[in-house]
């Protein structure tokens, strides 16, 4: 951790006066923080940082618990995320990546957290950009564009969360120990990678168990294979890293259609009907999206973002997967739901899922120096195979762009379904719940 701290203090330190002009932005003369390692700056090295701070209220769900407490409505501030990327193009072929950093660092943490790589990995160009091959713990991911997303850039409340298949299951906040190839044939942009699945035993999102609904399995797992494919009717994005915008806020004209996959190998187990005998499927998830980002009047600035995407994921009988994201709470008590504590709800199963938001950003100047706004709402709609009832996320709020996505303060709302056991035993909504976020982002 010093040893860290040191290097990117150094590179900081060294590198702040190297400062070079960014593309077109939102607010002009954008700098960054860049070391060049040759004349034409064809090799270089650079460094980010990113926080993302929370100010939440969250009607919790039934029966949450704050260590034994009862709490039905909770008040919380956290670090939603930190991050520092140090990556550079070393070489005409070799690239590197890192990204460590914090997720989810709240009020029921335990102290003294420690930083985390999430990215670390070494890639070779083989053929311009048409192939690069690399390997390490990284985000070159399938299913769908959000599955890896540029969180700097989210569009909504958060990134669509269910399309991080496995987060932390047997990965590592979607990132996977894998080999990647990816790179652009003209308009098409692919990426496609094979993965060695982490242990489940170290995971704090499931049991190493087996239940009656299928669970991920604790067994030693095949390999995991993925990619995602795009093509890219209007400009071009960047591939240097895996992550993709939500918002260009107004400096491209974006169309894409993706689609993608996800596949392994008697990854989930589950009970046989009546029965201890174990049963064990395959993983398999497919998804089709489409992503548009356009300036209205590129004079004035002003822009329209939009998305939209179905996948069929199937993760075994009735699987199901409640997140709430820095969940506010740690337990339920005998009044609890099917969605568990806090703010989680059901997110990732099998079954089939729609999603689409849409933002729009007025005119730079809006607010003269002071920058300008990007309304914005998203949903979530999921029919889980557990579940009688549809589930169906609303999500609104506005953006403030003080300084572009370098400064940016949010306000947003996010309406949830609650899901309970009728008389019949299936599971039906019964209420819904809200939380309302602000978040507060600075990014260099």
């Amino acid at each position: 951790m010093k040893y860290f701290s040191v290097c990117f203090a150094f590179f900081i330190t060294f590198s702040i006066t190297t400062w070079a002009q960014t593309s077109p932005s939102v607010t002009p003369k954008k700098k960054e923080l860049r070391f060049d390692l040759n004349d034409d700056g064809s090799h270089y090295v650079k460094g980010t940082f990113l926080n993302q701070i929370w100010l939440r209220y969250t009607q919790a769900n039934p029966g949450s618990e704050v260590y034994g407490t009862p709490d039905d409505q909770i008040m919380d501030i956290g670090l939603r995320r930190t991050r520092i990327q140090v990556f550079g193009q070393l070489t005409d072929k070799v690239f590197f990546y890192t990204q460590f950093g914090q997720n989810n660092l709240s009020y029921r943490s335990p102290r003294k957290q420690g930083i985390f790589f999430l990215d670390a990995i070494g890639e070779y160009k083989v053929a311009k950009e048409k192939l690069s091959i690399g390997a390490g713990l990284t985000g070159w991911n399938g299913v769908s564009r959000y599955s890896s997303p540029s969180i700097g850039s989210i569009l909504s409340l958060d990134a669509p969360l269910y399309q991080q298949a496995t987060n932390d299951v047997n990965d590592q906040f979607v990132r996977k120990l894998s080999i990647y190839a990816k790179g652009q044939l003209g308009k098409l942009d692919y990426r496609m990678a094979v993965s060695k699945p982490m242990s489940i035993e170290p995971s704090s999102v499931q049991e190493p168990v087996i239940d009656e609904n299928s669970l991920f399995t604790s067994e030693i797992g095949y390999a995991q294979y993925h990619g995602y494919f795009k093509y890219m009717f209007l400009d071009k994005e960047s591939n240097t890293t895996p992550y993709q915008a939500g918002s260009y806020l107004g400096t491209k004209s974006v169309f894409n259609i993706g689609a993608g996959f996800m596949a392994q190998k008697d990854a989930m187990w589950h009970y046989a009907d009546n029965t201890t005998d174990t049963v064990r499927t395959n993983l398999g998830i497919f998804a089709i999206d489409a992503f548009y980002d356009r300036p209205i009047d590129p004079s004035k600035g002003n822009a329209i973002t939009a998305y939209a995407a179905y996948t069929y994921s199937d993760y075994g009988k009735n699987y199901l997967r409640n997140i709430g994201a820095m969940n506010p709470a740690t337990g339920v008590n005998a009044e609890g739901t099917l969605n568990g504590p806090g703010s989680a709800f059901p997110t990732i199963g099998t079954g089939n899922t729609f999603y689409a938001q849409f933002g729009y950003l007025f005119r730079r100047d809006l607010f003269g120096k002071a920058g300008t706004l990007q309304p914005y709402i998203s949903s979530q709609y999921s029919n889980f195979d557990l579940l009688d009832d549809p589930m169906a996320m609303y999500d609104g709020g506005v953006n403030w762009l003080i300084d572009g996505n370098r400064v940016k303060l949010s306000l947003s709302y996010q309406s949830r379904p609650i899901f309970a056991a009728a008389s019949e035993g299936n599971y039906v909504t019964d209420e819904r719940k809200g939380m309302a976020v602000m978040q507060f982002q600075i990014a260099l």
